[in-house]
């Protein structure tokens, strides 16, 4: 069966409209009435250069592929062809909820450099949704939600200098607080890639005095500056083959098996979830769940591992049993005094 396609026009007030947009649709109905419309009248009409009416005419006969061309006899642009309506993107609903769920989604970039832009690129895909049914984005807003537990505000001056360092290669330098120390210290880098995991914005760059990949978050860093030191990242550099074998963001350098037995309570919850691409799931007869997973550290999956409670059993390896244990047991001298 065919799938039904709707084109859909995004309903919104005048002031979120977007400029361009409306001088194109200006310029598609006069070249319609036939009034040979050019660049001087409508960049008067309109208020804005005549280089950038002459952009958007080149936009819309050169990307939109309208039959727009040059009258000399009437000093202005006509269509050569018939055109009934301007260009439209046929969607379909399921696409509708793909683009709606992917806006939601973006909310993770809300106070960064990049929001202004994609706010910007989802208005401009919108935009070109030319209706033969009116939508609003309130309709499925009001079944469809995304809520980050223990999102981080991003220094906007601050993103911005590390964002275009990773994009230009250029060299970084900033003062760095590591977890365990009490003060600042001096890092310069060279910038590989920038990546926003579980709500946090991280680093991944080359520390040039240490002579190693080092992961920075970004909120622990300050007085940022760069200098147009320009360097090559590595060509078979990928930030997938980096975390492969990390739970989050720290990959380290060993090669663990890890093993936990899950009660029946958690297990459910747990194979609901793809938590690492390694994980494998053993069901028990007792209801519950074996889950094993190839790891390069043991910290990350340490403190998930406690999350659990009393309903995670670390069997292997051994010096994670020792390390759960050790904070089990502080935990409980800590709580016997309250």
């Amino acid at each position: 069966m065919a799938r039904s396609l709707v084109a859909v026009k995004l309903i919104r007030n005048d002031r979120m409209a977007r400029p361009p947009l409306a001088r194109m649709m200006k310029l598609h109905n006069e070249l319609q009435s036939r009034s040979f419309p050019n660049c001087r009248k409508i960049a008067l009409a309109l208020e804005v250069s005549t280089k950038t009416i002459q952009r958007d005419i080149d936009f819309m006969r050169d990307q939109l592929g309208l039959p727009i061309d040059y009258d000399q006899l009437q000093f202005g642009f006509y269509y050569t062809e018939t055109v009934t309506s301007f260009p439209s993107i046929d969607v379909s609903e399921g696409e509708i909820v793909a683009l709606f769920v992917a806006q939601k989604a973006l909310t993770q970039y809300k106070g960064t450099s990049f929001e202004k832009q994609l706010k910007a690129s989802f208005e401009k895909i919108s935009d070109g949704l030319q209706n033969k049914i009116n939508f609003n984005w309130a309709d499925i807003d009001s079944v469809i939600s995304f809520k980050g537990l223990g999102t981080t505000t991003a220094d906007l001056n601050l993103f911005e200098i590390v964002s275009k360092a990773v994009l230009k290669s250029h060299e970084v330098e900033f003062e760095y607080k590591k977890l365990d120390s009490s003060r600042h210290e001096l890092r310069k880098v060279q910038p590989y890639h920038l990546g926003c995991i579980e709500n946090q914005w991280y680093l991944f760059a080359h520390d040039i005095a240490r002579g190693q990949l080092r992961t920075f978050a970004l909120p622990r860093m300050r007085k940022v500056k760069t200098f147009g030191i320009r360097f090559k990242r590595p060509a078979d550099f990928s930030i997938t083959d980096h975390l492969s074998g990390s739970f989050g963001v720290f990959s380290g350098h060993g090669n663990h098996k890890i093993r936990i037995r899950f009660d029946r309570f958690a297990a459910q919850l747990v194979c609901e979830r793809q938590w690492h691409p390694s994980q494998k799931i053993k069901p028990g007869s007792d209801g519950g769940i074996e889950l094993t997973l190839q790891l390069g550290s043991l910290e990350e999956i340490e403190r998930w591992i406690l999350s659990w409670g009393e309903h995670a059993v670390v069997l292997e390896p051994k010096a994670l049993v020792e390390r759960v244990q050790k904070n089990v047991e502080a935990l409980t001298r800590i709580y016997s005094k309250i």
